[in-house]
């Protein structure tokens, strides 16, 4: 099992570490790139979504990313030490509303579902948060022979 960690403040721009970090280490795994990029929209989205809602902007939060591989799974998890929240709370989208009101935003939790394999959150009020991220790589892995 490989395990790599990043720890970066929360600032916007931070993200392009944070998906470089990521898909460097998804490449090691053997994670395709069409996958690959379909996980760091997925943890961009976790990542602002803490930046904006968790730290509510503030720009010297923590932000720890960690990756982890086994044969069969690619772990991504984001902790962070601000404001927690129920993930339960969010309810489904109703897309087709959603777009005859031309919103914008707002769909983050719901790409983080539909890209990954499962998503999970744990929540310690008032000391931690972590999203954790999988994709199954059975499906994914390149050939590599």
């Amino acid at each position: 099992m490989k395990t790599k960690k990043l720890n970066v403040k929360s600032r916007t721009e931070n993200l392009s570490l944070i998906r470089d970090f990521v898909s460097s280490s998804a490449a090691e795994a053997g994670v395709t790139s069409d996958v690959i990029e379909n996980i760091i929209l997925a943890v961009d989205e976790a990542c602002t979504n803490i930046i904006k809602h968790a730290y509510k902007s503030y720009p010297d939060g923590e932000l720890i990313v960690k990756t982890k591989s086994t044969r069969n799974r690619f772990i991504i998890s984001i902790t962070d030490y601000g404001k927690s929240f129920e993930p339960d709370a969010i309810p489904e989208p109703d897309l087709q509303k959603y777009y005859r009101q031309k919103r914008v935003g707002g769909l983050g939790m719901y790409l983080m579902k539909t890209l990954m394999d499962d998503v999970k959150y744990v929540s310690i009020p008032g000391k931690r948060n972590e999203v954790q991220l999988s994709k199954n790589l059975k499906l994914t892995q390149q050939n590599v022979r």
